[in-house]
């Protein structure tokens, strides 16, 4: 049986991680949405960490802008490119590392904790409740907390309606349509309330569940999507107005669940 991280970092080292979040308009749309909301509960001058930073895209930008960020990535080949990226950044510093382990970090080390990426490959609830707490742990009191996490709609959508339906649904619900969590389904999806719980009894203060993508991954891959760069701008500002209406967050890809831990 291979490891979590053994799955993990097989499909990064064929991916292009670098480019995901500007090749495609659903991801310009994901980076958008998320430093808007970056710049909502932060200030330039603060203390980030960005765990499962991948190739650097936040951290990179974020320390350009001047920040003080300090990015963890646990897949050598991602960790690798995040170091080229940053290499000439001085309030940069790279950790290769695990969202469940932040040990090396002491509590309350952090203006802004960002865990971007990890929950979408944890499966098991020990692990789950790990990276969890690491985060909040390590942040300062009045500090914010973004996770984000994928709607398990989202993912059948973007994948699963080219004829391949049936599979997608067994792979991500039982029979009883609960949703499934297995390392091998390497993204794993979450219904938006049953992410939500997983905060019960932790010591934060919800403060916003968004979406970042909307569903413009499974729409842009119709052969007569088409919008232009004036009009994607229109669309991330009126994105930005309906990002949190409970409505429509089941039908977006990524979502973000933002926290403080209360002073």
């Amino acid at each position: 049986m291979s490891t979590r991280m053994e799955i993990i970092s097989r499909f990064y080292d064929q991916a292009d991680e670098d480019s995901r979040l500007k090749r495609s308009r659903h991801g310009q749309l994901e980076y958008a949405v998320t430093m808007d909301y970056i710049h909502r509960f932060s200030s330039v001058g603060s203390r980030v960490l960005d765990v499962g930073a991948g190739t650097g895209r936040y951290s990179v930008a974020l320390a350009e802008e001047g920040f003080h960020v300090t990015a963890v990535e646990p897949v050598e080949s991602n960790f690798s490119i995040l170091r080229k990226n940053s290499e000439s950044i001085g309030n940069l510093q790279a950790i290769r590392g695990d969202a469940t382990d932040l040990s090396m970090f002491s509590d309350q080390s952090f203006d802004l904790t960002l865990v971007l990426g990890p929950l979408y490959h944890l499966y098991e609830q020990e692990d789950i409740h790990k990276a969890i707490d690491e985060a909040v742990r390590v942040t300062k009191k009045n500090g914010a907390i973004f996770f984000a996490f994928i709607s398990v709609f989202g993912i059948m959508y973007a994948n699963y309606l080219q004829g391949n339906w049936a599979a997608g649904q067994e792979e991500n619900f039982t029979k009883d349509y609960r949703v499934r969590h297995f390392k091998e389904q390497l993204f794993t999806g979450y219904d938006v309330t049953e992410f939500e719980k997983l905060f019960e009894g932790k010591p934060v203060q919800w403060v916003a569940t968004a979406g970042t993508d909307g569903i413009l991954e499974p729409i842009e891959d119709r052969s007569d999507f088409e919008i232009s760069d004036r009009d994607f701008q229109a669309f991330v500002k009126w994105y930005l107005a309906f990002s949190e209406k409970r409505e429509l967050l089941g039908h977006t890809n990524h979502l973000l669940y933002i926290c403080r831990r209360p002073g």
